[in-house]
């Protein structure tokens, strides 16, 4: 009798030893939300870094690889100033295409005025304004002499070239493709070059006007303008080109 009352009074008692790994599990589940925490806080931050660096990029950064590092003050003056030249030379650059601009419609008035729109004509191109006077208005074929009778309207260019500022101007004679025949001249090369020459020698009796800025190119036949194959061609392509040069800041 004892021994079974002992043995019931033992198996009535609750084992609790699983209380032993159960701890040890929620410990371990502890460790690891602290871990995770952890970890979402880092990234948290690396993600506001990320968003800082995107930030700085698209509102005038440098680069995203430059981040966190600022740009030495130095440098960033060196940018400011390379900026403000630019937009100070694009500035000059819209004030002179103005310039040349109005240039163009003082010696367009002037053609129609005495009806030379078949004889002379203006183009603003890449290198500045450029007045192209056909042959015919100032020589005789094959001669580079300006015609008595054509001194008058070289003079009146001259006027127009009478600028202030003054600027650069480049006078070229050009030919057409037919060889010359002449005693005088051995190719058209010569005969463009001393047409550019005495007509440039004309212009120049203007007092008003300084030799120091007019120089003279002769292209011969090597930049025609319109085809060799006829006879319109032709005389386009005999020509003489006044190039009146923008002002460029050295």
């Amino acid at each position: 009798m004892s021994k079974r009352r002992k043995k019931e009074q033992h198996d009535e008692h609750v084992d609790e030893s699983w209380l032993i790994p159960y701890a040890d599990i929620l410990t371990l589940l502890l460790a690891l939300f602290i871990v995770l925490f952890s970890m979402s806080t880092i990234d948290a931050q690396k993600l506001e870094q990320l968003s800082q660096a995107f930030n700085q990029a698209f509102t005038g950064g440098t680069s995203i690889l430059e981040y966190p590092n600022p740009m030495p003050e130095e440098d960033a003056k060196a940018l400011d100033d390379i900026e403000a030249e630019q937009n100070k030379e694009s500035a000059a650059a819209r004030i002179e295409q103005l310039e040349l601009e109005n240039i163009q419609k003082k010696v367009n008035a002037y053609i129609n005025e005495n009806n030379l729109t078949d004889k002379l004509e203006t183009s603003l191109t890449d290198e500045g304004l450029l007045l192209t006077i056909r042959d015919n208005v100032l020589f005789a074929s094959g001669s580079a002499e300006v015609r008595q009778e054509d001194i008058h309207t070289a003079n009146e260019i001259s006027e127009l070239l009478v600028m202030s500022p003054p600027r650069n101007i480049i006078i070229s004679g050009h030919t057409d493709n037919v060889p010359i025949s002449n005693p005088r001249f051995e190719s058209n090369w010569e005969l463009s070059v001393m047409r550019a020459i005495n007509f440039m020698k004309i212009v120049l009796k203007n007092e008003k006007l300084d030799p120091a800025w007019f120089s003279a190119k002769g292209f011969g036949e090597f930049q025609p303008i319109a085809s060799n194959d006829t006879s319109e061609g032709r005389a386009k392509n005999r020509r003489v080109e006044v190039l009146i040069l923008p002002i460029t800041s050295e």
